[in-house]
């Protein structure tokens, strides 16, 4: 399980219901089903994930998150999650308020892209970074919106979104200090628990 899977874990409580945006081949929900009960939905587009997710018996939907998210009721789940999606969508702010509505509360995560690693590659090389953590060019990232940890602190504040918890990690996923002190500049992974 990737490290930001297992630290969001923790914040899903036993039982629950969980709809997951972007779940991908559904081993988070697969692992929150084994070792939470949880009730489990995932939501995805991408063929060869949905497939990945029945073979493991994940509850999925195929739907693009996209287009709309209508079909689902208010607060029908006690969790809502969007996992390393957040800078992919169309319209992030309408995600957002779409969870907050489906969901009693939600954990989003995403690549800060404000980061000092980032930074210093558009300073020293004058070019869009390419890593290990941002490992696309800027003509075929899937990434349409880039994200800071004081852009989505803003969007919250803007639009009265309780922050539950904040928990900003290094490309390690390890937290620090310094990373408490200085999150938008050392900080390379955001993982927010939300709620209105």
């Amino acid at each position: 399980m990737r490290p930001d899977l297992d630290i969001i874990q923790n914040w899903i409580a036993p039982g629950s219901r969980v709809l997951d945006l972007g779940c991908g081949d559904g081993s988070l929900l697969e692992f929150l089903k084994t070792n939470k009960g949880v009730s489990e939905t995932g939501l995805e587009i991408n063929e060869a994930n949905i497939a990945a997710c029945l073979a493991k018996g994940v509850n999925v939907i195929e739907q693009d998150m996209n287009k709309s998210l209508q079909n689902f009721k208010d607060k029908s789940f006690d969790t809502v999650l969007l996992t390393q999606t957040l800078q992919a969508v169309s319209y992030p702010d309408v995600i957002i308020d779409e969870m907050l509505r489906i969901g009693k509360n939600c954990i989003v995560t995403f690549p800060n892209f404000g980061n000092w690693r980032s930074r210093l590659y558009l300073f020293t090389k004058g070019r869009m970074p390419v890593s290990n953590f941002m490992p696309y060019e800027w003509y075929n990232t899937p990434n349409i919106h880039f994200c800071t940890v004081r852009d989505f602190d803003v969007l919250c504040k803007e639009k009265n979104i309780k922050v539950i918890t904040r928990t900003v990690v290094d490309h390690l996923h390890q937290g620090s200090w310094t990373i408490k002190a200085w999150p938008n500049f050392l900080g390379e992974t955001a993982i927010y628990h939300i709620s209105r």
